[in-house]
């Protein structure tokens, strides 16, 4: 359960940034530099280190400026699940459970970090851009849950569960203010009698 939980907190650390969370992991917390993470451990760790230097600071300087997030939004709407599934394995591996374990972990890291993801594209669109606060909230977020991940699994995994009600709570408050856009006839199809995009 320990791990599950691990694997929740990684994932949800993935769907916030993309390269940060494989960083930490490699410097923190691998005795031999990300060999039990599927696909990095193929690359020499040199090369694997400097790509995700690089990568984490494009993600750090460039999340600040509105242009910055759009660019980023979409790059990490793709690798966000890619990257929660990978840290799911890895942990899988990490505590050697069984190949079957390993893939459930990976299909519901991937899973929880794209519903995060998600949601701050939602919030983005929203409110046409995310504020400063908000930006160093993720960041600080992102690093806290991969420390917890595993110095203290369970608090990690509640912070993950967390933010997945959040989203919920987010989804089901867009769907009110979208339909409360609407006439009052028209609440079962908000957008009848609309030209320009919400």
């Amino acid at each position: 359960m320990i791990e599950v939980l691990a694997a929740l907190s990684l994932s949800a650390a993935a769907g916030l940034r993309i390269a940060l969370p494989l960083l930490l992991i490699g410097l923190l917390y691998s005795d031999d530099l990300w060999a039990n993470v599927p696909i990095l451990s193929q690359f020499h760790p040199q090369v694997v280190l400097g790509v995700l230097v690089s990568w984490s600071l494009v993600e750090l300087f460039l999340t600040k400026e509105r242009l910055g997030q759009r660019f980023l939004q979409i790059i990490q709407l793709i690798g966000s699940p890619i990257v929660g599934a990978i840290v799911g394995i890895t942990v899988a591996r990490t505590a050697q459970m069984e190949v079957w374990m390993s893939w459930i972990l990976g299909i519901v890291g991937g899973l929880l970090a794209l519903v995060l993801q998600l949601v701050q594209v939602g919030w983005f669109y929203r409110l046409r851009g995310l504020p400063l606060w908000v930006v160093f909230v993720q960041d600080f977020l992102c690093v806290s849950l991969v420390l917890l991940a595993f110095d203290a699994p369970q608090q990690g995994g509640v912070i993950a569960l967390l933010l997945l009600w959040l989203t919920i709570r987010s989804s089901a408050e867009w769907r009110r203010w979208y339909q409360a856009q609407a006439a009052k006839g028209d609440r079962a199809n908000p957008r009848r009698h609309k030209r320009e995009p919400d």
